[in-house]
């Protein structure tokens, strides 16, 4: 039985084990610095994963629009996409709380491990360029330099307009395709991390459908312009990718001090410009912190590890 046959025979049970990879791709992508396409490629779903964004084409979507229903699911991987996309929203909906509440109570601990996930991504991914020449280098410190200036420029709350949600859902699904680039990481960066962690928890439909809106817009079209560049120039891709995730580590950078504050539109003070410090001194929460980052740089490693056996 070839691979295509095999998946129009699957069971009840196989789409149970679908689901259940999707809920381990949705864990990855409420963290930020863990890819959910690193975990698509461990858990033997990345390739199908690929071949279903593909499938939403212009025969696809004229169908639809014209109400040939049929016509538009025969031979559309709907199943399978249906099953990994209930695993992913489930994860995402039970695990959003628990880290909506340890950013408010907790944010140092929760960053340091963030920022230990990214700086192992970043070791990690740089194994994928196969040759590193003056192209890749260059490549590697533009992206690193226009992260870190974007990411200092970046105000504590970005918009909340319907526009830059949208956007922020087309620019962080490519990630979900992307093996070694965190969608939740690039929410940080666009400061709509937080922002969509709440809706989630409190069950605001608005932002959410309006970021899936972009999310799928993104799916289908931003997906074919990375899968291109990454065909016709694999190795300058990658290079730039890793010098955003080296040059943005600077938003996430445990230890800050509050330079200039501004007063929001609830009258809270919230901080407007941070300065990235060293810690005064190696007491026990700075010690857990480090921990956390240590063991944040670990997990990275154990999945990439896992992911280059599978390969094997």
């Amino acid at each position: 039985m070839d691979y295509v046959e095999a998946r129009s025979k699957r069971t009840f049970r196989d789409y149970l084990g679908i689901s259940a990879r999707g809920f381990c791709m949705g864990v990855a992508d409420v963290v930020p610095g863990v890819s959910g396409g690193t975990m698509a490629f461990i858990l033997g779903v990345y390739e199908e994963l690929l071949d279903a964004v593909h499938a939403v084409n212009a025969r696809f979507l004229r169908s639809l629009v014209t109400f040939r229903f049929g016509d538009a699911f025969d031979g559309f991987p709907h199943r399978f996409l249906i099953a990994l996309v209930t695993g992913i929203f489930v994860a995402i909906f039970s695990l959003a709380q628990f880290f909506a509440w340890a950013l408010d109570h907790h944010p140092v601990h929760v960053w340091a491990f963030f920022f230990g996930l990214v700086l192992a991504s970043i070791f990690t991914v740089r194994g994928k360029v196969s040759r590193w020449t003056a192209k890749e280098v260059i490549a590697l410190l533009l992206a690193a330099a226009a992260a870190f200036v974007l990411v200092g420029a970046v105000p504590v709350e970005t918009t909340s307009a319907a526009w830059f949600v949208f956007l922020s859902g087309a620019i962080a699904i490519c990630a979900m395709i992307l093996p070694g680039i965190s969608g939740s990481f690039i929410l940080v960066i666009l400061g709509k991390y937080q922002y969509m962690l709440t809706a989630v928890v409190e069950r605001n439909l608005l932002p959410i459908f309006i970021f899936g809106c972009g999310g799928i817009l993104g799916l289908v079209f931003f997906a074919r312009v990375l899968r291109w560049l990454l065909r016709r120039f694999h190795d300058v891709t990658v290079a730039a990718l890793i010098g955003l995730m080296a040059g943005s580590l600077r938003k996430i950078w445990p230890w800050k001090e509050t330079v200039e504050t501004f007063t929001d539109r609830h009258g809270e003070v919230k901080p407007l410009v941070e300065a990235n410090v060293l810690p005064a001194s190696l007491s026990g929460e700075v010690l857990l912190s480090i921990g956390l980052g240590i063991a944040g740089c670990a997990i990275v490693v154990v999945i990439e590890r896992l992911a280059t056996r599978r390969s094997a």
